[in-house]
Formats: structure tokens, sequence, C-alpha cells
């Protein structure tokens, strides 16, 4: 197992992995590895807004590092931002739904 110094580590890299887990963190949040969202043990609205807003912070403040992963990663966050939308009982007016204050509304 080749282990890496994170010095070693280009910044994008650790940057986009950061990225990544929080991602991923956030879609197992909102239920969506299961195929009933809604029934998912793992769906934690609370802890879903936590990681999105995080999220939508990291890549606000990257953006102008992450080069061709700015594209995707947006998509990513969007999404995660939508399905928190759908999820939730009670909606977030414009702009105050997760990390909506880096991103602006998304709908």
């Amino acid at each position: 197992m080749n282990v890496r110094d994170l010095s070693d580590v280009p910044s994008i890299e650790v940057i986009s992995k950061a990225a990544v887990m929080l991602l991923s963190a956030s879609a197992e949040r909102l239920g969506l590895a299961d195929d009933t969202p809604e029934t998912s043990p793992r769906r934690d609205l609370d802890e879903a807004r936590r990681l999105i807003t995080a999220l939508a912070g990291l890549i606000t403040a990257s953006v102008e590092y992450l080069g061709p992963h700015a594209g995707p990663l947006r998509e990513g966050l969007q999404s995660v931002q939508r399905a928190f939308r759908e999820a939730s009982v009670i909606q977030d007016a414009p702009g105050a739904g997760p990390g909506e204050k880096y991103t602006g509304p998304v709908y």
C-alpha cells in the first residue's frame, strides 16, 4: 500500500476529494443511496443541511482552482440542494436553503 505524504498531494486533489466526500455524505443523509429515500434509515435532513452548506462553501471558495472539476462539482451540489428541497416538509425561503447563502437560490 502506498501512503502519500500530504505535502506531495496537489491542493486541487485534496479539495476535490474533500468535495466528493461531502457530496457523498450529503446524498447518504438525504437517503439517496436507498430505493426509497423517504423511508431510508440513513435519512437525516439536519445533518444533510450541514454537509450541503459545507460543500457549497468549499466549492464557492475554491472554484477558481477547480478547473475542469468545477462544473461537475457544482452540478452535484445543485443536485443535493434540489433533493433537499424535495425532501423537506417545510420549505426554506428561496436563498435560505442549505448552502444557498454561497450559491444563490436553487429551485
